[in-house]
């Protein structure tokens, strides 16, 4: 997971600070293609799906589960490991952070909508994937003030791609991790006299975040039947 995130946070973090949403949301879509394809040892969302499926008697919500377990754990690893040191490491250890946290989300949501028979290559799903990384809160809030039109659900399902509802998302969800990382980063200010202590902050943060994005994973994408093509 580490080497994942040292991968492309070096792209990541200038287009971070600048705030330049373009630049950072084409980052976005190599985090998303490693989460989704998988990169070297790191397996992707299909592989990971399935395995948690052969280990559930075929049961889909208890592979969803597991599948979320699975990514609550991985996010608390990361999270602890990029945040130990409060201040003395965050120049080097938030763009790792927001690399790692949208590699593991974004892997356990597409492995979500895999199960939920969507289909992964879909770019429509892609970007449904990348919406659900708001959160259930990030994606109201949005949509309340229009500045998302519709939910993943529509997203995954619509009749055509939008190339640019896909540049939208990404660039509003680039901006919502790195107001979560500045958010942690305060409270990782407060605890930097006590040794490791800054560590379970960021643990704690990573895994209670990502557990919130996949049970809004979980019941947006609901169960897909594909339709067989008529000649």
């Amino acid at each position: 997971m580490a080497g994942v995130a040292r991968f492309v946070a070096s792209s990541l973090a200038p287009a971070a600070q600048r705030f330049a949403p373009q630049a950072a949301a084409g980052v976005l879509r190599q985090v998303l293609e490693i989460a989704i394809d998988g990169y070297q040892r790191f397996p992707g969302a299909e592989k990971v799906a399935e395995r948690h499926l052969e280990k559930t008697p075929n049961d889909t919500q208890l592979a969803i589960d597991a599948v979320v377990d699975q990514h609550i754990r991985l996010a608390g690893v990361q999270g602890f490991a990029t945040s130990v040191g409060g201040l003395v490491t965050l120049p080097v250890a938030l763009p790792a952070n927001l690399t790692g946290l949208a590699v593991v989300q974004a892997r356990m949501v597409a492995a979500i909508a895999h199960l939920r028979g969507y289909d992964l290559d879909d770019p429509r799903v892609r970007t449904a994937v990348i919406t659900c990384l708001l959160g259930e809160e990030g994606v109201t809030d949005r949509l309340k003030k229009s500045s998302l039109p519709t939910s993943p659900l529509a997203i995954a399902t619509a009749p055509v791609f939008d190339p640019e509802l896909d540049r939208l998302v990404a660039a509003e969800v680039v901006g919502e991790l790195i107001a979560r990382i500045s958010g942690k980063r305060v409270g990782l200010m407060v605890t930097r006299r006590v040794p490791l202590l800054g560590g379970a902050v960021g643990a704690g943060v990573d895994g209670w975040s990502t557990y919130r994005i996949g049970q809004y994973a979980d019941k947006s994408l609901v169960r897909r039947i594909r339709r067989p093509i008529e000649p």
